[in-house]
C-alpha cells in the first residue's frame, strides 16, 4: 500500500526545494493509485492465497499505468547525480518523464506487450516484447544526434536495450539457480584441493577452470563467461541479474521512478516525490511469481500438425554442422521441477531463504518431464561471449563487446533481433555476428542459398506461446473488483 507524504512536503500547492517552487501532481482529490493489489509476503509464503491469485496480483504490478499517486518518477533533482533513478532531471520539469536514463513509461506493458512481431497486424500479449520504439537507454550522456562530431553517424554514449519477452523464464531461473549450485560446488572443491585446478562445467557448459591455494585465494584468471564470484546471472543482455525479482527491482526505479521497499525500507520516500512503499515486499513477489509462471515458448511448424517440414528439419542441421549449437544450446536440463523463490536472495546460495516454490511441469508454463526435473528448450547456455566490435556498445566499460548468448526459443516472433534491435532479418542478425562467433557467421555467409533459406525455415519454427493468460483472463474476470 503506497503512503502520501504529502502532508510534509507540500508548500501552498507546491513542492519546495531550495526556494524553487516545482509542480507534484495534478491529481484530483477524487483519483487514486492506478496499482490496487492486497497482497503480503506473509499470505503468499504461507499459502494462505491461491497460486492463481497471487498470479493475477503479479499481473496486475505488471499491467498497472503507474501515476503520482503510485510513486511513478523521481523527485526533486540532484545535480551531483542526475542519472541515478531518484533524483533525475525530466523533459520540460514534468517531474516525471526523461525516456533516455529511463523515466520513459507508466508501466511494464508498454515495452513488454507483442506475441508477435511475425503477424501481420502484430498480436498482443502481457509478457511479449517491444518493437524499436520501446527501446531503453540507459547510461546515456551526451548524445550527439546530429553528428557534430562528423563521425558519419549518430552516437549516444550510453545503451540502447531493445526489450526482450518474458515467456518461459521460469525455466530460465531455475537453470540459472541449479548451475550456480554447481560451480559454487566446484570452488568448494578447489578450496578443500590447493594447488588443484578444478574444471568448471555445469550441465555440458564449461566456464574454465580454477585454483585455490592453501591461504584460501583463487586463481580466477582461466574462468570463462561469467564473474569471478561464480554467478550464473541469465537475465539481462550483460548477464546482471541472477532472477527475475532481481532485473525488476532495478527495472522498476529505472523505467518508472518507483521504488521497491525492499531497496529503500518500509516508509521511505527515498526519491522525494511525495510517496513511500511504493511497491511492497508482497507485491514484488507477486509479480515474480507471475513472470515466472509465464507460458513457455514453443517449437511448431507451420502445418496443421505443427510437424516440422523438411526445410526445417534440414535447416537444423545446418544450424548444428556450422556451428551455431555450440553457444545457442538447444535444451539444458534441471535437476528439480520445482522453481524456489527466495526473499532476501543471496547470488551464491539460490536454496537459501526460499518462501515459495512453483512446479513449472504445470499449466500455464507446461514444461516437458525430463526424469525427476525438466526440459528447457532455450537455444543458448546462459554465458556471457565476446561478439566483436560491429556490436559493441559504446560505455566505455570492459564488457561493451560482450553478451550473454541469445535465446533463440521464439525468435520467429520477435523482430527486431540483436540485443538494440539494429536488424530486422534473421539472416542480418547472423551476419552481424563477430568475436567467438566469427567462424559460424562466416560459415553461414559461404553456405548455398538453398542451405542458407533452410536454417532460416529451422528458426521460423522457434515461436512465442500461441495464447497467454487465458486462465488469468477467466479469474480477472469474475474475482477482480
Amino acid at each position: 500500500m503506497r503512503k502520501s507524504m504529502l502532508p510534509t512536503l507540500l508548500c501552498l500547492g507546491l513542492l519546495c526545494l531550495g526556494g524553487v517552487a516545482l509542480p507534484f501532481s495534478t491529481a484530483s482529490g477524487a483519483e487514486g493509485p492506478a496499482l490496487d493489489v492486497d497482497l503480503t509476503q506473509e499470505q503468499i509464503a504461507s499459502r494462505e492465497r491461491p497460486l492463481i491469485e497471487i498470479r493475477s496480483a503479479g499481473r496486475q504490478v505488471f499491467s498497472a499505468p503507474f501515476n503520482e499517486l503510485d510513486g511513478l518518477g523521481d523527485g526533486p533533482m540532484d545535480p551531483s547525480d542526475p542519472t541515478r533513478p531518484g533524483g533525475r532531471p525530466t523533459l520540460q520539469n514534468n517531474g516525471l518523464f526523461l525516456r533516455f536514463n529511463g523515466l520513459d513509461s507508466q508501466t511494464c506493458l508498454e515495452c513488454h506487450g507483442i506475441l508477435s512481431n511475425a503477424r501481420i497486424p502484430a498480436t498482443f500479449g502481457v509478457g511479449g516484447v517491444g518493437g524499436i520504439g520501446a527501446n531503453a537507454f540507459p547510461g546515456v550522456v551526451d548524445p550527439d544526434l546530429d553528428d557534430s562530431e562528423r563521425n558519419g553517424f549518430a552516437a549516444i554514449g550510453g545503451r540502447m536495450i531493445n526489450p526482450p519477452f518474458a515467456f518461459g523464464s521460469g525455466g530460465i531461473e531455475l537453470l540459472g539457480k541449479e548451475m550456480t549450485a554447481d560451480l559454487q560446488r566446484s570452488k568448494s572443491h578447489a578450496l578443500a584441493r590447493p594447488g588443484k585446478r578444478i574444471r568448471l562445467e555445469t550441465k555440458g557448459v564449461r566456464f574454465g577452470s580454477i585454483v585455490c591455494d592453501a591461504s584460501g585465494e583463487c586463481d580466477t584468471s582461466q574462468i570463462e563467461g561469467i564473474a569471478p564470484d561464480l554467478v550464473v546471472r541469465p537475465f539481462g543482455r550483460k548477464g546482471s541479474f541472477i532472477t527475475v525479482r532481481a532485473f525488476d527491482v532495478g527495472a522498476m526505479q529505472f523505467h518508472h521512478g518507483i521504488q521497491p521497499t525492499e531497496t529503500v525500507g518500509e516508509g521511505v520516500d527515498a526519491d522525494g516525490d511525495g510517496v513511500a512503499d511504493e511497491l511492497t515486499v508482497g507485491e514484488m513477489s507477486a509479480l515474480s511469481i507471475f513472470l515466472t509462471t509465464l507460458e513457455r515458448p514453443e517449437q511448431r511448424g507451420d502445418g496443421p500438425s505443427g510437424k516440422l517440414s523438411r526445410e526445417a528439419r534440414r535447416g537444423k542441421r545446418v544450424f548444428k554442422k556450422i556451428g551455431c549449437a555450440d553457444c545457442h544450446v538447444p535444451s539444458l536440463r534441471t535437476r528439480n521441477r520445482n522453481l524456489p523463490l527466495s526473499f532476501p536472495e543471496i547470488p551464491e546460495d539460490p536454496g537459501f531463504n526460499v518462501y515459495y516454490e512453483v512446479d513449472l511441469t504445470a499449466h500455464p508454463t507446461s514444461f516437458q518431464r525430463a526424469g525427476r526435473g525438466l526440459r528447457v528448450p532455450l537455444y543458448a547456455d546462459l554465458k556471457l561471449h565476446e561478439m566483436g566490435s560491429e556490436l559493441a556498445e559504446s560505455t566505455g566499460d570492459p564488457l561493451d563487446a560482450w553478451f550473454t548468448t541469445a535465446r533463440l526459443w521464439g525468435i520467429a516472433d520477435t523482430a527486431p533481433y540483436m540485443h538494440d534491435g539494429r536488424a530486422t532479418t534473421l539472416s542480418g542478425a547472423i551476419l552481424m555476428h563477430g568475436g567467438e562467433a566469427q567462424d559460424s557467421r562466416d560459415a553461414f555467409e559461404a553456405l548455398s542459398r538453398a542451405r542458407q533459406d533452410a536454417l532460416i525455415a529451422f528458426l521460423r519454427t522457434l515461436r512465442t506461446p500461441r495464447k497467454v493468460g487465458e486462465d488469468l483472463d477467466v479469474y480477472d474476470l469474475f474475482n477482480r473488483r
